[in-house]
């Protein structure tokens, strides 16, 4: 992916199934809303954001990864009053890839990485997705994590307990739903939910909704609530929307 320096860094090798030792119960996931509820809110404005931005890049999402490729810079755009926006990139594909870029707070620099990534097929490693950002945050705050996607074929368990450990060190997750399937929607909602984050669901014919969702978010990474707010008193009601559930 690019250059020696743009290399991809390989996350660590998903697991099969999870014992029964990881698998969240609904008292721990009750216990996780409590303690994501009770957290303050972020009030970032000053300085640069960072935010993860996450792709499925499964073969059915290549449609869609074009049309990133091109908006993705409105993200930059929108956060430069408030401090400045550093951005990661994420996605999987194929047999168990995932990976994850080097930070980038140039639009010009991310999107040379992204058009360097072609989609294959695969299934979908979302909690590989989450298990990143985690680590991430460790090192240095994460405002924000962005996931993109339209399937989910893992343990809704497993994959909500690592969702509520990332809520508990407060990185909202802002997952983007491409397509109708309800069983996805319900998956990706609980990950919004665990995450204190929000969920959205879109399509092909609106690529003008999601250019300014995502910017919505990179808004959100950069200043915080209050920024966000801002940003969504004067858009259409998509971005109200994600603002009503940011924190609720």
């Amino acid at each position: 992916m690019g250059t020696k320096e743009d290399r991809d860094q390989k996350l660590p090798t998903e697991p099969g199934r999870s014992t029964a030792g990881e698998v969240s119960t609904k008292s721990e996931i009750d216990a996780f809303l409590t303690t994501v509820r009770s957290m303050p809110k972020q009030g970032q404005a000053g300085r640069r954001g960072r935010l993860v931005f996450a792709l499925d890049a499964t073969a059915s999402r290549e449609p869609t990864w074009d049309r990133a490729c091109h908006i993705q810079a409105e993200m930059f755009h929108q956060t430069a009053t408030l401090g400045g926006l550093d951005v990661q990139l994420v996605f999987y594909r194929g047999f168990g890839e995932c990976k994850a870029s080097k930070w980038h707070s140039d639009p010009a620099a991310l999107g040379k990485v992204m058009t360097g990534v072609h989609c294959l097929g695969g299934q979908t490693q979302i909690r590989k997705i989450l298990q990143h950002a985690i680590k991430e945050t460790k090192r240095e705050k994460v405002g924000a994590l962005i996931f993109v996607g339209d399937a989910f074929e893992e343990d809704i368990d497993a994959v909500s307990h690592v969702a509520g450990e990332l809520g508990v060190l407060g990185v909202p997750a802002f997952v983007f739903h491409e397509g109708g399937d309800p069983l996805v929607a319900r998956a990706y909602k609980q990950i919004a939910t665990l995450t204190r984050g929000a969920y959205c669901p879109f399509d092909l014919a609106s690529a003008d909704r999601l250019r300014d969702l995502l910017a919505a978010v990179a808004v959100y990474a950069a200043g915080g609530r209050q920024a966000l707010l801002n940003y969504g008193a004067g858009r259409g009601e998509a971005v109200r929307l994600l603002t009503r559930q940011v924190g609720g």
